[in-house]
């Protein structure tokens, strides 16, 4: 209880301190020469690995300045530790608008992180820029929070994607459903159903967890005994990684379709293979590890970036889709920088970020388009269907919409 009060203590002063010390003249993060964006993601804890999407945005900002910035500013990124905790996240997101002057919040990771100050910030009016979550809201209360977009495409078409493939593609199916007890996991969950349609009814087990829980092994047992034929993993991080192990050490042979977030190759070559193969999911980015973009452009300009301005990278790296969805979003907030214009404010980048129509992001599947308007928040809605087979995603069929109705 101590920390939760300390928390909204924390979030009253830093509300009153930004309505009082708004400046009318001066933009809080730009100068003459320099922009300065801040985020919040977990470079520890159960979640680390997904910290690797901060450090490829932050090679991609520094091949940037290399070659000159943004209209003669540097991009400056600060990104700080919340260990995939909403109170960490609180205070790391005070400290940067407060300390740290940023101009923008920009791919803060989680969909409880991010809900954790999305108020805050809008209060604030400091934009909170293409979120690292696919949680709806995000896209959809811009009404509400005005200061606020996410980037990946939405957890609930993600979901009816998912549904609609298995109306079409698997008969008789009875589905069991593990899912993160939170927006995260029920709006996929939602889209599941949607996409079923009449067939709703065949999802015959779902059990929740909590994110702070410590295994989820023993809810996949009891998912089993629904004798179901197929699962979805709507889990994140360790979850997913222990999904995939329960199925393994139980023998279970389920067809499996895993969220997108919990996709990553890095993470599903060091599952058990025999679980993993045939597994389904959704894709918008370039996989570094799929032999499908070995000589891909976008690719080896990841490749190299990574190489000359990431922070003590290795092999393995060159492979890991995370940076590479860093590289993606970064892409889109150079863009974006550059639609606001050399004349930059707050206000003038949350214009830009709801005027998209960039073609050609190098590190996206070929044929993406994203595209925003004022009431259309949500730039990724184009993905692929992939399916995990020899150690690498392999895409299949065409590009579907992922845009809300």
């Amino acid at each position: 209880m101590g920390a939760r009060v300390f928390t909204l203590c924390a979030i009253a002063a830093f509300v009153a301190t930004a309505s009082a010390g708004a400046r009318p003249v001066a933009t809080p993060g730009v100068t003459g020469t320099e922009i300065h964006l801040g985020s919040s993601v977990p470079l520890s804890g159960e979640a680390a690995i997904a910290g690797n999407v901060a450090r490829g945005a932050d090679a991609y900002f520094k091949y940037v300045n290399a070659k000159g910035g943004v209209l003669g500013r540097k991009i400056r990124f600060t990104y700080l530790d919340d260990g995939y905790d909403p109170g960490r996240a609180v205070n790391n997101t005070i400290r940067l608008v407060q300390q740290e002057q940023v101009f923008a919040v920009f791919s803060s990771l989680g969909t409880n992180n991010n809900l954790a100050v999305r108020k805050l910030l809008n209060e604030a009016k400091v934009p909170q820029l293409y979120v690292s979550s696919g949680a709806t809201t995000f896209g959809r209360d811009y009404k509400k929070y005005p200061w606020t977009i996410g980037y990946i495409p939405p957890y609930s078409e993600e979901g009816v994607i998912y549904g609609k493939y298995i109306v079409k593609n698997i008969r008789k199916a009875k589905i069991a459903v593990l899912y993160q007890n939170d927006d995260y996991g029920r709006d996929l969950l939602a889209g599941l159903r949607r996409g079923l349609g009449a067939k709703a009814k065949s999802i015959v087990s779902r059990v929740g967890y909590d994110p702070t829980s410590s295994d989820v092994q023993p809810q996949v047992t009891q998912l089993k005994a629904s004798k179901a034929n197929v699962l979805m993993v709507f889990a994140f991080g360790k979850f997913s990684l222990q999904a995939f192990n329960a199925v393994s050490r139980l023998n279970w042979k389920p067809q499996i379709f895993v969220n997108d977030v919990s996709s990553a190759s890095a993470l599903m070559g060091i599952v058990p293979q025999k679980a993993a193969n045939g597994a389904i999911s959704i894709v918008f980015g370039k996989d570094p590890a799929s032999p499908q973009w070995r000589n891909d452009k976008g690719i080896k300009l990841f490749q190299s970036i990574l190489k000359q301005y990431g922070d003590g990278v290795g092999s393995r790296d060159l492979k890991d889709g995370y940076y590479t969805a860093g590289m993606a979003t970064a892409y889109t907030m150079v863009n974006t920088l550059k639609k606001a214009g050399k004349d930059l404010t707050r206000q003038s980048v949350m214009n830009a970020a709801t005027h998209l129509a960039e073609k050609g992001n190098p590190f996206v599947l070929p044929g993406i388009v994203l595209r925003t308007t004022p009431a259309s928040r949500f730039p990724l809605t184009q993905v692929r269907l992939q399916r995990w087979q020899n150690n690498a995603w392999h895409a299949f069929g065409k590009l579907v919409s992922a845009k809300p109705g």
